[in-house]
């Protein structure tokens, strides 16, 4: 299971590229306009399994598994593994008991040589893997996924009646997830 822990502190999209690319003046929409673009890059994110603004998160397994796959890309830093021992106490791994794999897609943490995963106890969720992900908002490549987030964002700006609450996906979709499977492509 994975766990947001520390929510982006910035989108890749900003609320002035957002309301220029909508032809929108004033200030009337910027609590919606926000939120639309928050809820574009959350859409990208989930169709991609990446992260596009830097984020950290947990992943909790009942065991350690042979590798341990952090699937949520691109990986930047592993802050800390804990565990629950044998005996049920938590116990932090030393940096120098795994080796991280950014590279690989997904990423993964396997024991460094000479070393084990140690064992755990019996319970769910003995291990806690927390993590950071995410491209940096300044990110050059992130072009493609910015000019993605601005097209979603004019499509429910303007079509605001077919978009509510609960569903942001009620649009016109055709260029707009065209585009996002292209980067997918290319990320994945």
């Amino acid at each position: 299971m994975l766990k947001l822990i520390t929510a982006p502190t910035a989108e890749p999209v900003t609320l002035a590229e957002a309301k220029l690319h909508c032809r929108v003046d004033g200030t009337d929409d910027d609590t919606r306009i926000t939120a639309f673009i928050s809820a574009a890059r959350h859409l990208a994110e989930q169709k991609t399994g990446r992260a596009f603004s830097p984020q950290t998160w947990e992943l909790v397994l009942d065991a350690f598994p042979a590798e341990i796959e952090v699937t949520i890309g691109p990986l930047t830093a592993v802050s800390s593994i804990k565990y629950l021992d044998t005996a049920g106490a938590e116990q932090t791994l030393a940096g120098a008991a795994y080796v991280v794999d950014a590279d690989h897609l997904p990423a993964r943490i396997v024991p460094a040589t000479g070393y084990a995963w140690p064992g755990t106890a019996a319970l769910p969720s003995a291990v806690r893997v927390r993590f950071t992900c995410g491209h940096a908002v300044s990110d050059g490549d992130l072009i493609a996924l910015k000019q993605w987030m601005l097209i979603a964002v004019a499509t429910w700006v303007r079509h605001a009646e077919a978009v509510d609450s609960a569903n942001l996906s009620a649009l016109p979709r055709t260029y707009v997830d065209g585009l996002l499977d292209r980067y997918k492509v290319n990320w994945l």
